[in-house]
């Protein structure tokens, strides 16, 4: 008699799941292949991961720019007057004028055929073959490090409002060792820039330690000490030995020649030191994130306080070492306006607005450092192709900040560009970088 096929083993035909299972298999030509790296890649594609996101984000920032440029031109609004009657009126001189300022923005930016052309030609020279680049290298640089700084911060669940104070006090530090301690070359340009790094760690150490021990909220704290930084820079312009006696207006003697940071590819370009020193500064800090003991403390208390409180990391020690670091290098982006091919005296604005744009960039990022130097790469080229872009269309150089803008806005907002786009859910994976607790 045989032994009855147990209920569980039965499918809904009574017949053996062993049967079924050899009735509908596969040829037996051996076991299943995984999938290619083509068809991964293409599974993935489409998804809402960060790259994705980010492409996308992108084109969607220049599809609304180029609707923008529309509407400020107003030849080519007039076509529209009679859009029904000959649409392509319309849009060919649509076409026209958004590919000419996008034309413009690249050649400003990265790469200007017509110069190279000339230069193949005998009639033009390497260098305005490099300009774009340098341009954009130039206006990266310092984003670099108040990006840096922010995203340092980020990290470690602190929300750095004062690179902008930070970055102020590091150029004045820097432009006065500039311009008052003679020194020969090489020392006179090592001491500026670490005088730069040394102020802005210090107006660090101010609200890392009234976060430590007074529980000082620091995004209150590095708010008003932009404002102190700010007044302090162009209270110290008008102080005796420090004013340049030539001028009537508010500006600071010029740094020495001794004190400036080296230019790359000579006079003619103005792409400087800087640039390799933001990059050593990302693998510093990439370093120090992933790979030291003070990084992974930072992390944890980033994450954590309360549990890394209980492992026996001191979460007061941590926010003063943060909040030094991170000010030494918004220090050191300032030091960068001074010292390298932007300006050479200290002015009310010399600082611009790097330390609020440095912000965006360590958004853009997603608080990673090297994340960080790509998004500082792209504005630094928004900036540098948008001066152009004024120049030989006229478009006003506000379009930049617009698209910088749109471009964080669809960053933060990856459910608005996954709905937009119908992309498919991501694969779980790592968690994403928490920003600040208090925050």
């Amino acid at each position: 008699m045989t032994n009855p096929v147990p209920p569980t083993q039965r499918t809904p035909d009574n017949e053996p799941a062993a049967a079924v299972r050899t009735a509908t298999a596969p040829d037996q030509d051996g076991p299943e292949q995984p999938p290619s790296l083509g068809k991964l890649f293409l599974a993935n594609l489409w998804a809402a991961n960060s790259a994705t996101v980010t492409v996308l984000a992108l084109v969607l920032s220049m599809l609304i720019g180029a609707v923008l440029i529309v509407l400020s031109s107003p030849d080519v609004l007039a076509t529209f007057s009679y859009f029904t009657s000959r649409p392509g009126d319309a849009l060919s001189a649509s076409w026209e004028v958004i590919s000419d300022a996008y034309l413009n923005l690249f050649r400003g930016a990265i790469f200007d055929a017509e110069a190279f052309a000339a230069w193949q030609a005998g009639e033009g020279s390497w260098q305005r073959v490099l300009a774009p680049i340098s341009e954009t290298l130039t206006y990266s640089t310092p984003l670099v490090f108040t990006g840096l700084s922010v995203a340092l911060a980020f990290r470690g669940g602190l929300f750095n409002i004062g690179a902008q104070g930070q970055a102020i006090i590091g150029v004045i530090c820097a432009a006065l060792a500039g311009f008052l301690l003679p020194l020969p070359p090489v020392l006179h340009v090592v001491v500026a820039v670490l005088a730069g790094a040394l102020g802005g760690a210090l107006w660090g150490f101010i609200p890392g330690i009234l976060k430590a021990r007074a529980g000082a909220h620091e995004v209150i704290n590095t708010i008003m000490l932009n404002y102190v930084a700010t007044y302090f820079l162009a209270w110290i312009i008008l102080q005796n030995g420090v004013k340049s006696p030539d001028r009537a207006d508010a500006i600071s003697k010029p740094v020495d020649a001794s004190a400036q940071l080296p230019r790359l590819f000579g006079d003619d370009l103005r792409v400087h030191f800087g640039i390799i020193v933001a990059v050593l500064a990302t693998a510093a800090v990439a370093w120090l994130l992933e790979r030291s003991t003070l990084g992974f403390e930072m992390r944890a208390v980033g994450a954590n306080p309360s549990a890394a409180r209980t492992a026996g990391i001191s979460v007061g020690k941590t926010y003063v070492l943060l909040m030094v670091v991170a000010g030494a290098l918004a220090g050191l982006g300032g030091t960068n306006m001074v010292l390298g091919s932007t300006a050479s005296a200290l002015t009310p604005l010399v600082i611009a607005q790097i330390g609020f744009n440095g912000i965006l960039v360590a958004l853009l990022g997603r608080v990673k450092p090297w994340g960080v130097l790509a998004a500082a790469l792209l504005f630094g080229a928004l900036t540098a192709g948008g001066n152009r872009m004024q120049s030989y269309t006229g478009i006003s150089l506000e379009l930049v900040s617009v698209l910088q803008a749109l471009i964080v806005i669809f960053i933060a907002a990856p459910a608005l560009v996954k709905a937009l786009f119908g992309l498919r859910a991501a694969r779980a994976g790592r968690a994403q970088t928490k920003l600040a607790k208090g925050w």
